[in-house]
């Protein structure tokens, strides 16, 4: 018999603050994919209608139609770079669905974005890690009170997984150390 999963309560309004933050991360690495695919919209459209929700409008088809592009936009680009930026738009459309689950693979629906972001300028500045970390910092003071509310619902992100999850975790570190 599986165990049963504890519920999370989340307002409308706590997934559009999320998607916000998640929209303000992916919009700052756009650049890096558009100088890969410049004829490729399909990640700045997912960015523009989590926007949408952010700002008030409804989760339906198109904001998920636009994650699922962005996604496969990702798959499309040539470089390391370009795909993460992709992902971070993909994540930012996608924050929109967090579950209210309380399971630490929901973390990646809130901070999902900003590590993809955060990857993708480290691998357009050769794979520096400290541009990571500087983004990483940049993203933890765009957090509003509201979205570390959110992130200290769910337990802390999980271990494992690639640099990606590495850049998760740090995230997820930085908010939830916030007095």
């Amino acid at each position: 018999m599986a165990a049963e999963t504890s519920q999370i309560v989340l307002s409308k309004q706590d997934l559009r603050e999320v998607t916000g933050f998640a929209v303000a991360c992916a919009e700052t690495v756009l650049a890096v994919f558009e100088a890969d695919r410049p004829d490729d919209v399909r990640p700045r459209e997912a960015i523009g209608a989590a926007q949408a929700f952010a700002r008030g409008g409804e989760r339906g088809k198109a904001l998920r139609d636009t994650a699922s592009a962005a996604l496969k936009a990702a798959k499309g680009a040539e470089s390391e770079a370009a795909r993460a930026a992709a992902w971070a738009a993909m994540s930012a459309a996608g924050a929109a669905y967090l579950h209210p689950l309380a399971k630490a693979t929901q973390v990646k629906h809130i901070l999902g974005a900003g590590a993809h972001a955060a990857r993708a300028a480290e691998l357009a500045a050769g794979d520096d890690r400290g541009v990571g970390a500087d983004h990483l910092d940049r993203a933890a003071r765009r957090a509003t009170p509201a979205v570390v509310d959110v992130l200290r619902r769910f337990p802390a992100a999980p271990g494992g997984g690639g640099r990606v999850a590495e850049l998760i975790r740090a995230l997820d570190t930085a908010l939830r150390a916030r007095a």
